[in-house]
């Protein structure tokens, strides 16, 4: 073991947290996940600050909540004026890249007002959260900016996969018995395995791509951000992680009939969705969480190559290493399909540190109930490098390296706050919200979780006696004054969001009062009588 100089910052899209062995699944082995669990702490309370792709990246990678960051959607672009990961990191020395999906938008109009070339080093940097992309792969969305032949359509063609767009026709449909291509994108294919051979399906080759650019740096320093577009749909998967899984090896789902008969207004919205009908049926389900739990299992077996890889280069030694997602995925719980609300299954994720450091060897290995956030990211990696100052003005994460070095003093938070922007989606319409009140709010404490729904009806849960939220308590009159102590605890969140990111609190501190030292002199009726202020203000006169 030694000191951490290099991060390995690794996400998976649309990963549950509780579909790992190490968290708890009865059937889905992921022997090297948690193999990195057992070097590290393993924090089963952590939580996104938005349960979608767009928004909750955009926290991980700018330490801010969706509130302060404003891309609360997919496709909505991150102001310039944000400051991101690499912003951050590469001061301290460290080659901030990319190998994988970001699901960021660019805010072209606001490079384009600033004068930034949307090619130039600048222009690229500032379209992907200030990270280098080694590799960006986003899907069937390739980023035109950065590669309009999108690398890994170039790679399978160079394997001989042939068409437009082999990422489809090959990594991501199946083959029908008459030579049909049945794409991964509808369910009813999902069983199938996808044409491509398994070594070359994106899982692999972006494990790939990070250890060519580990090999690459040597012993230059580097933060590299992993970041694998599945589980996410399509849910195909290559032979043989296609059939691993049988119908006895799906988890039950979890809702009620009384969920179905009596939903909340927003959540029956949802209910009409197609993805939430179709995962309704448990036909479906049986389906496609075969492959879900397969992209998992492949994951693991990628990990497996991946630490292999860096135990024997060393870089064990001297990289942090964070395994997480960016959200969850219903799969049929609460009668619901895909992620967006705001249940434990959505807005719960897995999160593994290894911290090489041994200040950490005493926390090797255990399972850590602090409540933790997504935007609790930056200011781990910045406090690991000695570079956590002057910042709580821009970052609203705090730092988890006393936790993994067992130094933490008292508890680190007692509630995480997450919110969804669902205006984009139909459920608005059927909702009949106008997109500004499309919105809904969650404090989460060990025991209760509260949502805001704007123009409707908030939501109470006990999680201590009902875990699976199935018991709405927000109408109970016996619980009403706990509702209102929490409603105020989210107004009072919603409030002070750190909206001042140009200036920091110290430099607040210093001015404060400081007026006379510039010569505004504001109701005094002589010089003998101007107020001499703090004496430890340089801003004040002596």
């Amino acid at each position: 073991m030694g000191t951490a100089k290099n991060i390995l910052f690794i996400m998976c899209d649309q990963l549950r947290w509780d579909y790992l062995s190490c968290n708890g699944h009865p059937h889905l082995e992921t022997p090297h996940i948690d193999g990195l669990a057992a070097k590290g702490v393993n924090f089963t309370r952590a939580f996104v600050q938005s349960p979608l792709c767009g928004p909750s990246r955009m926290s991980y990678l700018t330490g801010r909540y969706v509130h302060s960051h404003g891309a609360t959607w997919n496709g909505v672009p991150l102001s310039v004026g944000q400051r991101n990961i690499g912003d951050f990191i590469r001061p301290h020395g460290l080659r901030c890249a990319l190998v994988g999906k970001t699901h960021m938008e660019p805010d072209a109009e606001g490079m384009a007002r600033l004068g930034v070339d949307k090619v130039s080093e600048l222009g690229v940097l500032t379209s992907e959260c200030g990270l280098e992309p080694v590799e960006r792969d986003d899907g069937l969305w390739p980023d035109k900016l950065v590669d309009p032949n999108y690398a890994y359509n170039r790679y399978l063609k160079s394997k001989g996969y042939d068409g437009d767009n082999p990422w489809h026709d090959w990594a991501n449909a199946a083959e029908g018995p008459d030579g049909k291509i049945l794409s991964g994108w509808y369910l009813g294919n999902n069983h199938l395995p996808a044409r491509v051979r398994e070594e070359d399906s994106e899982t692999p080759y972006m494990t790939g791509r990070a250890i060519e650019f580990m090999e690459e740096q040597g012993d230059k320093p580097f933060l590299l951000h992993l970041s694998y577009i599945k589980p996410h749909w399509p849910y195909i998967v290559p032979a043989p992680y296609h059939n691993m899984y049988g119908h006895n090896q799906i988890v039950p789902p979890v809702r009620s009939d009384a969920e179905r008969a009596h939903p909340h207004p927003v959540i029956a919205a949802h209910m009409q969705h197609p993805e939430s009908q179709n995962f309704s049926m448990d036909d479906v389900r049986d389906n496609v969480l075969p492959a879900y739990m397969g992209l998992i299992k492949q994951i693991d077996d990628q990990m497996g190559r991946l630490f292999a890889w860096m135990e024997e280069a060393g870089r064990m030694d001297d990289t942090m290493i964070v395994f997480t997602s960016d959200h969850g995925d219903y799969l049929g719980d609460h009668w619901l399909g895909e992620k967006e609300m705001l249940h434990e299954c959505s807005v719960r994720v897995p999160m593994i540190i290894y911290d090489p450091d041994s200040a950490a060897d005493a926390t090797r290995g255990t399972v850590s109930e602090t409540l933790v956030e997504s935007l609790d990211m930056i200011p781990t990696f910045l406090d690991t490098l000695g570079g956590l100052n002057d910042l709580e003005h821009v970052l609203e994460g705090k730092s988890l390296v006393p936790t993994l070095h067992g130094t933490q003093d008292g508890s680190l938070r007692d509630a995480v706050f997450a919110e969804i922007d669902y205006s984009f989606k139909p459920a608005r319409v059927y909702a009949e919200k106008e997109p500004a009140d499309a919105r809904g709010f969650m404090i989460r404490t060990a025991r209760w979780k509260y949502l805001l729904w704007e123009g409707y009806p908030s939501q109470l849960f006990d999680l201590d006696a009902d875990p699976d939220e199935l018991n709405d308590l927000g109408a109970t009159p016996e619980h009403a004054a706990l509702q209102a102590e929490l409603h105020e605890r989210l107004f009072h969140w919603l409030r002070t969001r750190s909206t001042r990111i140009t200036i920091s609190e110290q430099a607040v501190r210093n001015r404060t009062g400081g007026a006379p030292k510039q010569g505004i002199i504001i109701g005094e009726w002589t010089e003998a009588e101007t107020i001499k202020g703090d004496p430890e203000s340089d801003y004040w006169m002596k």
